[in-house]
């Protein structure tokens, strides 16, 4: 007999699965048995459903053998190997553990080095295309990885909050501001622009690459900011430091002391630089230097206007010289004089 019989329960269950089952293999074996049980032919459910009458005497024995549940339930294909076992282990060594560990000079780990782990240290025979699909099965991909910061200060709640308290507690003869530097090169930086499909737009540049060095400072109770230009062929120097110092103590003449919150580099320390040093003894009465936590430049919000200086500015920009790119580098910054200080990890004093 080519067809079958269903009860009202199985015939549902089957109806279930071919519509809403997310296995597609899963849904041709349900509509396999549905169109048996309607009377069609072998021939005719083949051509519909573009299988072998080898697949539907398959399913059809299997069902008149074990009932829906042996023909919904079993997997397809051949079954797993013993092998198996290790794939959670394969996967829980890639995200979380480093080659070195096992031996091996690489700093990455490639699935042929999972395989030689698992063949010489636990005795599991296994090619690399194996641990291939292990990874893919369970949820790993190959893809570049974010660059991230060195570890934290351990010492950041501390300096945060001897920070909150400073800017917290400023009398009206006192004020405070945010200092760090910034690059600009007529190598522009590359952004994403709108360009038509399937064609590239090019950004001309003029091969030589010229850098100049801004120093900038963001009031923290104005949010105004102050620039100073480097020389040329001057870097994150403690001269350019120094001379920023300088325009600060020009620019707040009507404040007694002027708090400067700076990162750690070397040029900002007084113990480091001898120049900074000697400033500091001259001035130390106006201006005194403090300083956020290492490898913490979200603590700074001079980081948020040198972010949207090179978005407006320096991405992607057209600029043959340096004196034009500071040129519009100013006169954005002039016609933007005052920015909105936003930090969460500070609240702005009324």
């Amino acid at each position: 007999m080519n067809s079958i019989r269903l009860s009202g329960d199985e015939r549902n269950t089957l109806l279930g699965h071919y519509r809403r089952h997310t296995d597609p293999q899963v849904r041709q074996r349900a509509h396999i048995l549905l169109l048996l049980a309607q009377g069609y032919a072998w021939a005719a459910v083949a051509a519909v459903l573009f299988c072998s009458p080898d697949t539907i005497a398959r399913w059809k024995r299997r069902f008149e053998q074990g009932g829906v549940a042996a023909v919904l339930g079993r997997p397809s294909g051949r079954p797993r190997s013993a092998a198996w076992a290790w794939a959670a282990t394969a996967v829980l060594w890639v995200p979380t553990r480093l080659p070195a560990e096992f031996g091996f000079g690489r700093s990455r780990w490639c699935c042929e080095a999972v395989a030689v782990v698992l063949t010489q240290d636990h005795g599991v025979s296994v090619s690399r295309e194996t641990v291939r699909r292990w990874l893919r099965h369970g949820g790993l991909v190959w893809r570049r990885p974010r660059p991230t910061l060195a570890p934290k200060d351990p010492q950041r709640s501390e300096k945060l909050a001897a920070l909150r308290q400073l800017l917290a507690r400023l009398p009206d003869n006192e004020t405070a501001v945010f200092v760090d530097e910034v690059e600009v090169h007529t190598n522009p930086k590359v952004g994403s622009a709108w360009m038509r499909r399937g064609e590239q737009a090019t950004v001309p540049t003029p091969g030589t690459n010229e850098r100049r060095c801004l120093a900038g400072s963001i009031h923290w109770r104005a949010g105004r900011v102050f620039l100073t230009e480097g020389l040329p062929k001057e870097g994150r120097s403690a001269a350019l430091f120094c001379r920023h110092l300088d325009d600060l103590r020009r620019a707040f003449r009507q404040y007694r002391v002027i708090h400067v919150v700076c990162d750690n580099a070397n040029t900002h320390k007084e113990e480091k630089s001898r120049l900074v040093r000697s400033y500091l003894g001259e001035w130390g009465h106006r201006v005194v230097l403090h300083y956020l936590p290492t490898y913490a430049p979200e603590c700074n919000p001079i980081e948020r206007v040198w972010w949207r200086l090179h978005e407006a500015v320096t991405r992607n920009h057209r600029c043959a010289s340096m004196e034009e790119l500071l040129a519009l580098t100013f006169d954005w910054l002039e016609s933007r004089r005052y920015f909105r200080v936003q930090c969460s990890l500070y609240q702005k004093q009324r």
